[in-house]
């Protein structure tokens, strides 16, 4: 998950709290993001990414609240829900403002309904795609046809873990309140398997064996450097019984659990996997 996500995050988290609270100064602010910043456990270059842009979004406030309010005319500032205004502050100002050769206009979009999708409401990403388009739209789509630079896709690795006593999964729930599989990038001349195996050693604490190759998933992953295809080989991994898993401690990973094959269908899981789990558990 890319770090600029989670300084992203926090600044969001930042402004809803200063906005709820009434308190939309950069000093108490910068208070609030450094008390919220412990729980995201950011490097210093990241936490400077979340410092600079905190204090870009209140410099620009009222202009950005002013492009809101033309953008979506039927909806008056005060009545937007507070984790929308917020997302569409972070994303006007990196949109209007920002450094577009660090924040292509493409992502700045792509990262705001992103952030409305994992912390707003059903419609949130909707709303905010809505405006956002809009007001991209109005700028003349700049860098529409911009694509990635990058060569060959970026490969990745991951596995849906069964236990074989229980029939249940190991899922790592994320900062951005989606349960997720375990997955990372493969090391020069590694093996998918072997990649899929170090993942679940990483993320979940387990030594898994590998039974069968699951599925190839292919998106696109939207970053500061730009647009990049990415592909995650996914695997069967098994282990033989439902062990504890491992505390969490690494970055944008909240809690690992548990789940028996009845549950699945009630949790938030990234809707795009469920089928690479379900075809894991036929």
């Amino acid at each position: 998950m890319a770090s600029r996500h989670l300084s992203r995050a926090l600044v969001l988290q930042t402004l809803f709290e200063c906005d709820m609270t009434r308190t939309l100064t950069l000093t108490d602010a910068r208070v609030v993001l450094k008390r919220n910043a412990k729980e995201f456990a950011l490097g210093p270059s990241d936490l400077s990414f979340a410092e600079d842009l905190l204090a870009g979004v209140l410099a620009k406030l009222e202009e950005i609240n002013a492009v809101i309010q033309k953008a979506a005319p039927q909806w008056p500032l005060e009545n937007v829900a507070p984790i929308d205004r917020n997302v569409l502050r972070i994303g006007l100002f990196e949109l209007l403002f920002g450094d577009r050769q660090s924040v292509p206009p493409k992502v700045a979009l792509n990262e705001a309904i992103e952030l409305a999708k994992s912390f707003g409401g059903e419609q949130s990403g909707k709303f905010v795609n809505g405006v956002l388009g809009s007001v991209y739209r109005d700028l003349g789509e700049p860098q529409k046809d911009e694509r990635s630079k990058s060569g060959a896709p970026q490969m990745l690795a991951g596995a849906v873990v069964v236990a074989q006593d229980s029939g249940a999964v190991a899922l790592v729930y994320d900062v951005f309140h989606r349960w997720t599989l375990p997955k990372t990038e493969l090391a020069p001349g590694e093996l998918s398997q072997d990649a899929a195996i170090r993942a679940v050693k990483a993320e979940l604490g387990l030594a898994a064996t590998i039974v069968r190759p699951l599925a190839e998933h292919a998106y696109m992953a939207h970053e500061p450097s730009g647009t990049h295809e990415k592909t995650v080989a996914y695997f069967l991994a098994s282990v033989p019984v439902q062990d504890p898993l491992l505390t969490p401690e690494s970055q944008g990973i909240v809690e690992v659990r548990w789940f028996l094959p009845s549950e699945l269908s009630d949790i938030p899981l990234y809707e795009d996997l469920r089928g690479i789990i379900n075809a894991a558990l036929a």
